[in-house]
């Protein structure tokens, strides 16, 4: 995603989509020999995908640096982590319990020791990863409108609900979509961005801000929570409240396909800050790409002091990842090993609208510009392992590797 306050499923999807090209030269870290299922298209989770051991923890070469910040994120992680159910089939809220204990109190200047003590290694299918990356941006906004910013950020409708068992047809998930009831008591789909752009929600009460940009409110969409900043310095801090339905459509590879992004003549980087300025020169042509995508977030005031992810706890910047709960614990330390800055440990605390399927992930680097440049050029390839507690793969029937 993309986490911010609150981050969830459909929102900052994107910058995947956005970013330059792979980096790659990522040392391989699954064992030679070592068996691995084939990822079956569309599959459930990461027990169906298929999962082997991997290199024993010691081994993985932790930074002291690195380590004490993810042993802070995993003890924050603690109190959801042993609570939540884990759809993604490895793992049981008792496996985390005694190193969810000692998490605790363990010193941080041996934070290495407690990951290598508690913990071991295990890849999901070939444990090939893409990692993109997130921000909280701050846009310039205000509370009550005014001249120069008159581009609604809305609350989420009181009328956007799921529909009744037999109203519509289940999502591949089972669950019900979301949409909304007209005046005839049929089932329709929600206002789409064209929509609610073209003043489907003007009147209701719904404006909890405006901004001076409508492209840049668009990004803010696609983080899925950010920061207003008013003229006189005031600040109003925005969280992610829902979203309209529809599925997101990603801007960039609409442009791709249009021959607007590359290195040649009329041409912009495949970055967020290239499709950027791409709409900021070409405004009508822009606001057309932008309503291409019919998904629309809505925010909510947030309050609380920090940034929070959908795990529900503070997120920190080169420590946090968006990951699918499907193929990774929500609370689970990652180990990531690539180019781009990614190598090292990160903490699964969020997740995101195009952040699915195994290996695939989101990092977040925090707020201001070079968190913006960095997360906006990210797209970096690597390799994955999940840490579980020790003892989990075991009890899976997983394989051993030498070593572990």
């Amino acid at each position: 995603m993309a986490a911010l306050t609150a981050l969830r499923a459909g929102r900052r999807v994107w910058l995947a989509i956005l970013a330059p090209a792979f980096l790659s030269g990522c040392i391989p870290l699954i064992p030679q020999g070592a068996p691995v299922l084939p990822v079956p298209p569309r599959a459930p989770n990461a027990a169906l995908v298929g999962t082997h051991r991997g290199p024993v923890a010691a081994g993985l070469g932790f930074r002291d640096d690195n380590t004490r910040a993810a042993l802070a994120a995993f003890a924050a992680s603690c109190p959801r982590l042993i609570r939540r159910k884990d759809a993604s089939g490895l793992t049981q809220p008792e496996d985390w319990a005694p190193a969810c204990a000692a998490a605790a109190s363990w010193p941080s200047e041996d934070a290495s020791g407690f990951f290598t003590r508690y913990f071991e290694t295990a890849t999901v299918g070939r444990g090939e990863a893409l990692v993109t990356g997130y921000y909280e941006p701050e846009i310039a906004g205000v509370r009550q409108r005014q001249p120069g910013y008159d581009v609604p950020v809305y609350a989420l409708p009181p009328d956007i609900v799921r529909a009744r068992p037999g109203d519509a047809a289940p999502q591949p998930d089972g669950s019900q979509p979301l949409g909304r009831y007209d005046e005839s008591g049929r089932f329709v789909p929600y206002f789409d961005r064209t929509e609610i752009e073209n003043g489907a929600l003007a009147g209701k009460g719904l404006e909890i801000g405006w901004v001076a940009d409508r492209a840049e409110l668009f990004f803010l969409q696609v983080q899925g929570s950010g920061r207003l900043r008013a003229p006189d310095g005031t600040v109003m801090r925005l969280g992610y409240a829902g979203q309209n339905g529809f599925p997101y459509t990603g801007i960039g590879s609409v442009m791709r396909a249009q021959g607007l992004i590359g290195s040649g003549p009329g041409q912009y980087p495949g970055s967020m800050q290239g499709i950027l300025r791409y709409i900021h020169e070409h405004p009508a042509e822009g606001r057309a790409l932008m309503q291409q995508n019919r998904s629309y977030v809505f925010f909510r005031e947030a309050t609380n002091p920090g940034t929070v992810g959908a795990l529900g706890v503070p997120i920190a910047p080169r420590t946090t990842l968006a990951a699918d709960p499907a193929f990774v614990p929500l609370g689970a330390p990652v180990w990531l090993q690539g180019e781009g800055g990614i190598s090292g440990l990160w903490v699964a605390q969020d997740t995101g609208g195009a952040i699915k399927g195994p290996n695939r992930f989101d990092s977040f680097w925090g707020t201001g510009d070079q968190a913006r440049t960095v997360a906006g050029g990210m797209r970096a390839q690597g390799q994955a392992l999940i840490l579980l507690p020790k003892g989990t793969l075991a009890r899976l029937g997983g394989p051993r590797s030498e070593g572990q």
